[in-house]
C-alpha cells in the first residue's frame, strides 16, 4: 500500500516540480560527498560551505567560498567535476541516456520532463535530441581536452596536465567557471594565462559553444541536409555576436589605460583579454584579469552582460539572449508604430513577448530583493553586492571578492539565487503554483493611459 501511495505522489508531480526536486536532491548528494573527510585536503569542509560549492557546481555557476584547488582533494575535485557535468546537461539527460543503453522504453512522462528541461515546444524527437546533445558534449569537450593537454602537459607533466585539461574543458563547456589554479594564488582563476592565446581561445570557444544552446548546435549540424535555420537560431547567433563584439570593444575602450588590467599588456594581449572578458560574463565565470581592479563603468558593463546571460536550452543562465532580443524588438516595433513584433520576415507571437517580459520582470525582482537583503546581512555597499547577486542569478561565477567573506545568511541567499537562476524564475513559480483553469470568459477591453 505504501508503494502505491508513493507512486501516486510521484505521478502527481508536474514536470517543473520534478525538475526542482531532482536538482535539489542532486545538490544535497553532492554536498554530503563534499563534506566527507576524504573530499578535503585538511579538515572536513563545513556542511554549509559544501552545500554552497555543490549548488554552485550543479547550477554551473562557479562562485566559491573556498578556493577549489587548495581546499578539496582529488576526490572532492572529481565530485565537483561530475556535479558540473550533471548540472550542465541535466540529470534527466543522463537518466535517458542510461535507459536508452539498457534498452528501456522512454515513456511519455519522461519525454515531457525532457521537453520542460530543454524548453522545447513539442515532445516529438526529444530523445533523438538528447542523443545529439550527449554526442556534441563529449566531442567538444574531447577537442578542448586535447588542445589544453598540448599546452599543460609540457608545463605540468602528463598526469597533472591531462587532469587539468579534462577538468577545465568540462568546466568551460558547461559554463561553470571552476578552476584548479590555486597554486598560483587563491582565487587566481586564469589570470596567469592572460597573454596565452591557446588557453584563452580554447576556454572561450568552449564556453560560447556551451552557451549558445544545444538546439542551435543541432540545427547548425543538420543544416547541410535541411538547408533551414529557425528564427530561434538566427536570434541566438545575431544577439550572441552583437553582445560579444560590443562587450569586447567597450571593455577595450574602458580599460585601455588601466594600469592594473589592460595597461601593462601588449597590443595583442589587450585585444585577447578584452575578448575573453566579453565572453566570460555570458555565464562562464572564468577571468584572465583581476575583476576587483576594473573601473566601475567596466564592472557595470559586466553586470549587464551577466544579466542577459546565455541562450535557452544551454548550460548557462541569465534571462537568455532570445528574451533580451524579443524585448528589444518589441520596443523597436512600438516606437515605429507597429503592433506586431517582426524580425527576419517572421512575426513573434504576442504570447512569446509577454513571456519574455515576465521573465525580465521576475528576474529583476529577484535580483533587487536579494541585493537589498545582502546589503543588510553583509553590511556592504550596494555595487559589489549587486555584482555578486547578478553573477549568482546568471550562474556566472564572477565576483569582486565578496563571496569568500559571506556570512551564513549571505551564503543561503546566494545558494537560493543560484538555484533560481539555473532553473529559471518561471520554472520555480510553476513548480510552486497551482495550475489555473483556462478562463472561458473574455471581458471587454479598456485602455489605461501608459507612459
Amino acid at each position: 500500500m505504501a508503494n502505491v501511495k508513493q507512486e501516486s505522489i510521484f505521478q502527481r508531480l508536474t514536470p517543473p516540480q520534478y525538475l526542482v526536486i531532482g536538482f535539489a536532491v542532486t545538490i544535497l548528494i553532492g554536498a554530503i560527498l563534499l563534506s566527507l573527510p576524504i573530499a578535503s585536503e585538511g579538515k572536513p569542509v563545513p556542511f554549509l560551505d559544501a552545500l554552497f560549492t555543490a549548488t554552485s557546481a550543479v547550477c554551473v555557476t562557479g562562485l566559491v567560498v573556498t578556493d577549489t584547488a587548495t581546499t578539496f582533494s582529488t576526490f572532492g575535485e572529481v565530485v565537483i567535476m561530475l556535479l558540473i557535468q550533471t548540472g550542465g546537461l541535466g540529470f534527466m539527460t543522463f537518466a535517458t541516456f542510461f535507459a536508452y543503453l539498457l534498452g528501456k522504453r522512454i515513456g511519455v512522462r519522461e519525454r515531457l520532463l525532457l521537453q520542460q528541461a530543454f524548453n522545447q515546444s513539442k515532445v516529438g524527437g526529444i530523445v533523438k535530441l538528447v542523443l545529439y546533445i550527449l554526442s556534441f558534449t563529449f566531442i567538444l569537450e574531447g577537442i578542448g581536452f586535447t588542445l589544453l593537454s598540448l599546452r599543460w602537459i609540457p608545463q605540468f607533466g602528463w598526469e597533472k596536465g591531462l587532469y587539468y585539461a579534462l577538468f577545465h574543458s568540462v568546466s568551460a563547456f558547461n559554463n561553470a567557471g571552476f578552476d584548479l589554479f590555486g597554486d598560483y594564488g587563491k582565487f587566481s582563476n586564469l589570470t596567469h594565462f592572460v597573454n596565452d592565446p591557446l588557453v584563452s581561445l580554447v576556454i572561450s570557444s568552449l564556453l560560447i559553444l556551451g552557451g549558445i544552446g544545444f538546439i542551435v548546435l543541432v540545427e547548425l549540424y543538420q543544416y547541410r541536409w535541411t538547408h533551414r535555420i529557425s528564427l530561434h537560431t538566427k536570434l541566438v547567433l545575431v544577439t550572441t555576436g552583437v553582445l560579444l563584439a560590443g562587450g569586447m570593444l567597450a571593455f577595450l575602450l574602458f580599460e585601455w589605460g588601466n594600469p592594473k588590467t589592460l595597461g601593462p599588456l601588449p597590443l595583442g594581449g589587450k585585444f585577447l583579454a578584452s575578448y575573453f572578458q566579453s565572453a566570460t560574463p555570458r555565464t562562464a565565470g572564468f577571468n584572465t584579469v583581476n575583476l576587483s581592479d576594473l573601473y566601475p563603468a567596466t564592472a557595470f558593463l559586466i553586470i549587464l552582460l551577466m544579466f542577459v546571460g546565455a541562450s535557452p536550452g544551454s548550460t548557462g543562465g541569465g534571462i537568455k539572449t532570445t528574451t533580451f532580443a524579443a524585448i528589444l524588438l518589441a520596443v523597436w516595433g512600438m516606437t515605429r508604430g507597429r503592433e506586431d513584433v517582426v524580425t527576419f520576415e517572421r512575426t513573434i507571437p504576442h504570447r512569446q513577448v509577454y513571456k519574455a517580459l515576465t521573465v525580465m520582470v521576475a528576474s529583476l525582482t529577484l535580483v533587487v530583493v536579494v541585493t537589498m537583503l545582502l546589503t543588510i546581512t553583509e553590511s556592504s555597499e550596494v555595487f559589489p553586492v549587486l555584482f555578486e547577486t547578478v553573477s549568482a542569478f546568471g550562474t556566472v561565477g564572477l565576483t569582486l571578492g565578496l563571496t569568500p567573506s559571506l556570512s551564513a545568511a549571505g551564503k543561503c541567499l546566494i545558494i537560493g539565487t543560484m538555484f533560481a537562476g539555473r532553473l529559471g524564475p518561471l520554472t520555480i513559480a510553476f513548480a510552486l503554483a497551482k495550475k489555473l483553469e483556462t478562463p472561458t470568459i473574455r471581458y471587454p477591453e479598456e485602455k489605461p493611459l501608459i507612459g
